[in-house]
């Protein structure tokens, strides 16, 4: 009997923390970070204030985990498309167009790009890049060495690098920016740094 209500307890605890979640996605979204409230965002949830704060300590601790999920969700997308099977160079260049495609998400662009940097700052956004996408080239990259970059190339440095102009391409293309040109260029940017092996 206790197990069943143990379930079901969590079963709640998770079910309040996805409504929290996506209600507050939606305004953050819709709003931006600073616009949104609390109060807004428990109403949005139909949870109320004390709940929301059971779950998380502020709005900044609700805006981080929101980022997690969303860092996390682009990071699975990279690796469902680069499997360990592809040639190293195959799989930079399909994870390079995961990321592209991943960003295309709702949202998810100024959630990562925008406020994240200016609510949490741009070290804890590059740990959480490190931690996910981040993690994802420079892993690509590591395998690259000796199968198409040079030995001795300086991999987080070069992460850093095209890091930093995978995010340029995602505020380009968000911004209404010509989507097929920068892909293209961010792709030839990859297939350039990492000769064929």
């Amino acid at each position: 009997m206790q197990s069943k209500k143990t379930r079901s307890n969590q079963e709640r605890t998770e079910a309040t923390r996805t409504a929290l979640l996506s209600a507050a996605r939606k305004l953050f979204v819709e709003k931006g970070y600073a616009a949104t409230s609390t109060p807004e965002i428990a109403a949005a949830a139909d949870i109320t204030r004390g709940a929301l704060y059971h779950h998380f300590a502020d709005k900044q601790d609700l805006f981080r985990a929101i980022l997690e999920d969303e860092a996390r969700a682009v990071a699975g997308e990279i690796e469902q498309a680069a499997p360990d099977a592809l040639p190293v160079r195959a799989a930079l260049i399909a994870g390079s167009e995961a990321y592209l495609a991943a960003m295309t998400v709702p949202g998810r662009t100024r959630l990562l790009l925008i406020d994240g940097p200016a609510v949490l700052g741009t070290e804890a956004m590059f740990a959480l890049d490190a931690a996910h996408a981040g993690r994802t080239l420079r892993e690509g990259l590591a395998m690259a060495v000796g199968h198409g970059l040079p030995n001795g190339t300086p991999v987080d440095a070069l992460a850093a690098l095209l890091s930093a102009a995978f995010d340029r391409t995602a505020l380009a293309i968000a911004s209404g920016a010509d989507a097929d040109a920068f892909r293209a260029a961010m792709i030839g940017m990859i297939e350039r740094t990492v000769a064929p092996s």
